[in-house]
């Protein structure tokens, strides 16, 4: 079996599974072209019934799967995105997991040093500016109810996409009603200006040693933006499973070569998913 025919068939083993236990309609497979030609793959879940809203989730950079496999050897979604895309389902919306890492031949990046990265913001740029495009192509879908979700590497991706002084951003006939961060890296978005081009919604982990929370704030004060910093609560606290531990193979974060923590916070992650869910039916009234 090629890497691609394995892929899809991973991929949709995967997609069925959360679907099931969101008691969604299924995923649904798509396809479409990012910025610079790439074609992505992406998944499409949707409730039973009709959906309140569009929501385009973006990962990491470790990708959208888990090392974890099923019986059949098969890679499944992260259960960072299973949880989020069964929570986002149960509230009747839609969720858009586009993949940004496998049509460019690479998995993860999390390990490689942020200059030396293939997959950069440029890229998730594109990537997320066609998701929006494509969104509100199709049939049923209200161009004025797309969110932006994203972690990490992903949150950097919102912030990117939604920067108002970049003229592929401004000239978008479809803006995002509401584009939400989980702790993104913000120092970029402080050098170059950042203007949102839509409400932002950041939430961020006080003790995160990986993309530190005090850029993102002094973003917060410079544009407006609402900022949520949760005490205790390292990079990746809204995991809902395993607990604090130190990723030595980072070679990035405030101290370089001496890795960073990651893990959940039971009380962080609860208070982060009652602001999301309580955000989008704000953008979506």
């Amino acid at each position: 079996m090629g890497r691609r025919a394995h892929l899809i068939r991973a991929t949709l083993a995967c997609a069925a599974a959360v679907a099931a236990g969101a008691a969604a309609a299924g995923p649904q497979r798509v396809e479409y072209a990012s910025g610079d030609g790439t074609l992505l793959q992406a998944w499409w879940f949707k409730p039973a019934q009709p959906s309140k809203g569009n929501v385009i989730a973006l990962h990491g950079c470790g990708g959208l799967y888990s090392n974890r496999t099923n019986r059949r050897g098969e890679a499944m979604l992260s259960a960072r995105h299973t949880a989020m895309a069964e929570f986002l389902v149960s509230q009747g919306y839609a969720v858009l997991f586009p993949d940004s890492l496998t049509p460019r031949g690479e998995r993860e990046i999390c390990t490689q040093r942020i200059g030396a990265r293939r997959v950069g913001q440029v890229q998730r740029r594109g990537d997320v500016l066609a998701s929006v495009s494509w969104l509100s192509s199709q049939s049923g879908t209200s161009p004025q109810r797309i969110a932006l979700l994203g972690w990490s590497h992903g949150g950097s991706a919102v912030l990117a996409a939604t920067d108002g002084n970049r003229e592929d951003v401004s000239s978008q006939r479809v803006q995002p009603a509401l584009a939400i961060a989980f702790y993104p890296g913000c120092s970029a978005a402080l050098q170059s200006n950042y203007k949102p081009a839509t409400r932002l919604l950041m939430l961020l982990g006080e003790s995160d040693d990986w993309t530190p929370a005090a850029p993102c704030v002094e973003l917060g004060r410079r544009t407006g933006a609402e900022v949520h910093v949760f005490p205790d609560a390292y990079h990746g606290f809204d995991s809902p499973s395993g607990e604090v531990r130190i990723r030595s193979d980072v070679p990035n974060g405030v101290r370089p070569g001496e890795g960073v923590h990651v893990g959940p916070n039971p009380a962080a992650r609860e208070q982060a998913y009652a602001r999301v869910k309580q955000a989008l039916a704000e953008a979506f009234r």
